[in-house]
């Protein structure tokens, strides 16, 4: 009995022991950021005399806007949702016009050949250089910046998609077609499933893209809240420190999307289905 309770501990202790060098590893990455964000605060303040924002400082800052301090004479929640909720809907708008874009030009020939071209074309315009564009067409304000954000996301979302079903295992469609399956199932139950890993990497691109657009946007053509809008402002102001916490939150809005929402998705579909990407390619 004193052996049995012994190598239990001792493999307690080891468990424990391997979940913590597997914290230490994934918090690795962000300690060294961090590490490098004070050093280039001291460096800035000794070089060239001017407060540089520290990762403590920046953590207070935040802490008082979260507490009800005011941004730009508004609340931080307020800046916040106006950002999330430009770009859910420009995202949102952009994944499902692209992926009924790359679907029926993936899978329907003669589409392919007119609009394809058109999509890898457009596909590596930058987002800022839709500014212009949409300023002109819809002005300052909501609906241009949520345009913005629609045409940075569409374009890769689009041709991932095509390319995902136009890239389906032909051995798939083959053995489907003789088991009797027909056009619509065949898209709906063969070549979507297959094609998804591709679509997945197309909404991650788009998605990124949609982000960053927003706050490029919101700094020329938003009025009054955001993001993107209170970074831009605060020069006039010099309060760096809370330019900072809207960089922080936009980097930490990204990696909450990249880590929960995508991966929660992979795990309900891909794994489940036993699709991988090697295997759809």
């Amino acid at each position: 009995m004193g052996n049995m309770f012994w190598m239990e501990r001792s493999l307690c202790a080891d468990s424990l022991e391997g979940k913590f060098r597997i914290l230490v590893q994934k918090m690795l990455p962000f300690l060294a950021l961090l590490a490098a964000w004070q050093g280039l605060a001291l460096v800035v303040l000794i070089g060239r005399g001017i407060p540089f924002p520290t990762p403590l400082e920046t953590l207070l800052h935040f802490c008082r806007l979260l507490a009800g301090s005011p941004l730009l004479g508004s609340s931080i929640y307020l800046h916040l949702g106006s950002s999330l909720g430009r770009w859910l809907l420009g995202f949102a708008l952009a994944a499902i016009v692209g992926m009924g874009i790359g679907v029926l030009t993936g899978w329907i020939q003669g589409l392919d050949f007119l609009f394809t071209p058109l999509l890898v074309l457009l596909q590596p315009v930058p987002s800022l250089a839709w500014i212009p564009v949409a300023i002109l067409l819809l002005g300052l304000g909501y609906t241009s910046t949520v345009c913005i954000i629609f045409l940075a996301a569409l374009f890769p979302i689009a041709v991932n998609t095509n390319s995902g079903i136009k890239n389906v295992n032909p051995i798939y469609i083959r053995a489907a077609r003789m088991l009797g399956a027909k056009n619509r199932r065949l898209l709906c139950q063969v070549a979507l499933p297959a094609a998804l890993p591709q679509i997945l990497s197309g909404l991650r691109i788009g998605l990124a893209n949609g982000w960053r657009a927003l706050i490029a946007a919101e700094m020329v053509a938003a009025t009054g809240n955001g993001l993107g809008y209170a970074i831009y402002q605060s020069r006039w102001s010099l309060d760096y420190t809370s330019a900072f916490v809207c960089i922080s939150l936009i980097a930490l809005i990204g990696l909450l999307a990249e880590r929960f929402v995508f991966s929660f998705i992979e795990n309900r579909t891909i794994k489940t289905w036993g699709i991988t990407i090697r295997e759809a390619n």
